[in-house]
């Protein structure tokens, strides 16, 4: 099935200046991580995490207010979606017999009498479970990259496995600073890193490698068809080829993303907003990085070997 016809789009006398874009947008990702930091969700930092809703809405201020003068000085606190519901997170302290999620529920029952409130979610973690969380994250993610590597390296040829891995990497930076820099700009992007979103990084190297391979392939298809053309001029002509395959699988993705997103609650709505990034920069990516990194690759190879026989 295509929804184009037969499309001629130069892509790759483009790639400079999609070079320079990705570097300016992987910049300024890397200027608010180092400018806001990583906000780690409750299964990676450990502690006592609350949801609660208040009958009325409630500002922040006097929760935070009632919170630091009983001891929770570096408690998080903000709104969670709607304005009645508050996040509230805190590490665990030693409350006697009392657990902290009761303390807390208690404080606010005592501070806001004719407010109750109703607890729609709560989760508890000890230090040393997030900090094997954090491991494990962060090695699945390193195992998926150097898997990925080894099988396009077999399967095509190592410069193709180079391309996807820079893409795939180029992808999770420039996902990861976005997430960063939006973090808060709304009640409703609350993009704190927790195993939803690094399961979302998963599949967003996942989805990032379906649409490399998909341009490798045709590529490889048509270096045997086309032997006499230039490597530019295939590339071109196989991205060209699965543009349409390339529209209608993102964009009917995105459809159902974008659904989540809206309908889908704020437990998942992290996981689908960076799954909405992963997509578009995914697709962008096989085109103007992996695909644009072996023409750079090969033309240099070619000028290196050009300049060793004329010394020869």
């Amino acid at each position: 099935m295509r929804i184009l016809g037969q499309t001629n789009i130069d892509f790759m006398g483009l790639r400079k200046y999609f070079f320079v874009v990705s570097l300016v947008v992987i910049m300024v990702g890397m200027g608010a991580i180092v400018t806001k930091g990583l906000e780690l969700g409750i299964d990676f930092v450990g502690g006592t995490e609350l949801v609660v809703e208040f009958e009325e809405a409630v500002p922040v201020g006097d929760i935070r207010a009632v919170m630091t003068e009983a001891g929770f000085d570096q408690a998080v606190i903000r709104t969670f979606g709607a304005p009645e519901d508050i996040l509230i997170r805190t590490i665990e302290m030693d409350h006697g017999d009392q657990r902290t999620r009761d303390v807390i529920l208690s404080l606010l029952a005592e501070n806001f009498p004719d407010n109750p409130t109703i607890v729609l979610r709560e989760d508890s973690i000890g230090p040393a479970i997030g900090a094997e969380l954090r491991r494990d994250a962060t090695m699945a993610i390193i195992v998926a990259l150097f898997a990925i590597l080894g099988y396009i390296a077999i399967r095509f040829k190592f410069v193709y496995g180079m391309g996807a891995v820079a893409a795939i990497f180029h992808d999770v930076l420039v996902a990861l600073g976005l997430l960063v820099l939006l973090h808060g700009t709304s009640p409703y992007l609350n993009l704190e890193i927790s195993q939803h979103i690094i399961a979302a990084f998963l599949t967003i190297i996942g989805l990032s490698v379906n649409d490399t391979v998909v341009v490798f392939d045709r590529i490889r298809e048509n270096l045997k068809l086309y032997r006499s053309w230039s490597l530019y001029d295939v590339i071109n002509k196989s991205i060209n080829d699965t543009l349409s395959r390339t529209i209608i699988t993102s964009g009917t993705v995105l459809i159902v993303l974008v659904i989540l997103f809206v309908f889908g609650g704020e437990v998942t709505r992290g996981f689908a907003f960076t799954l909405i990034i992963g997509v578009i920069i995914g697709t962008y990516s096989s085109i103007y990085i992996a695909s644009a990194l072996v023409i750079e690759w090969v033309n240099r190879s070619q000028q290196k070997a050009k300049a060793a026989h004329k010394v020869s």
